[in-house]
């Protein structure tokens, strides 16, 4: 209870056969990729691509828990972005590729809705790019749900694990979740090479991990930096 594992798989669900709309209410071009649609909103502006749902999800877990202080990202020019900041009434003010800073200009507030506002500026400035430096490879050791299978670039691409189940002999299985161009919900996807497994995928089942639109290198999975506390949830906090 209380870790980013837990928050992921209890994510909210569109009903069964729900398609996917993107941010003006028009479907994705693709229907027959998604296994579920999640039920968080994708915003009124073409700003919630796949990075961002990546970040997206990871503040909305760390604003449930009132961990204010945890959300932080950094815009591709290296600006670190704050949500305490932000809270506490400063806002961003970006002039040029460089010129970034924190000035004075709301009042502070710290609701739902100002994190959303947060985050759309967040989103605005930063992407693969970026995020792929601010996390640290894991290849190396088994997939957890919360990884992040990402190529920073521009386009890149960036899928979040959203849970793993393992198999009697040790192998893990594992479900993937993106936003895609246009910003559009966030979606379950399908194993596209692997029509049997639905939505499931193999850690090192194949060469490389073959999704409906990316490919990676399994050397690709990254997570953050700090593992996230096993505190328990805090009770009552709207989402």
């Amino acid at each position: 209870p209380g870790t980013f594992a837990a928050f992921l798989r209890q994510l909210p669900l569109m009903p069964d056969g729900a398609s996917v709309h993107q941010f003006n209410g028009e479907l994705k071009g693709r229907q027959d990729i998604h296994a579920a649609v999640i039920g968080i909103s994708v915003g009124s502006k073409d700003l919630q691509q796949c990075a961002d749902a990546v970040m997206r999800l990871r503040a909305e877990h760390l604003y449930a828990q009132r961990r204010y202080d945890e959300i932080h990202f950094n815009f591709t020019n290296g600006f670190r972005a704050d949500f305490s900041r932000w809270a506490n009434g400063q806002r961003i003010e970006v002039e040029g590729a460089h010129g970034t800073r924190w000035r004075p200009g709301g009042r502070p507030d710290s609701s739902y809705a100002s994190l959303l506002s947060y985050l759309d500026k967040v989103f605005t400035y930063a992407g693969t790019a970026s995020l792929s430096k601010e996390l640290v490879n894991c290849a190396d050791k088994p997939v957890e749900p919360g990884d992040v299978f990402i190529r920073g670039g521009h386009p890149g691409h960036a899928m979040i694990v959203v849970d793993v189940a393992a198999f009697p002999d040790g192998r893990r299985a594992f479900l993937l979740a993106q936003s895609y161009m246009p910003a559009q919900e966030i979606h379950v996807v399908k194993n596209p090479g692997h029509p049997e497994l639905g939505a499931w995928f193999i850690q090192d089942g194949d060469d490389r991990l073959y999704t409906p639109e990316w490919t990676f290198n399994w050397e690709d999975r990254r997570q953050w930096p700090c593992p996230l506390r096993k505190d328990p949830p805090v009770r009552g906090v709207a989402r």
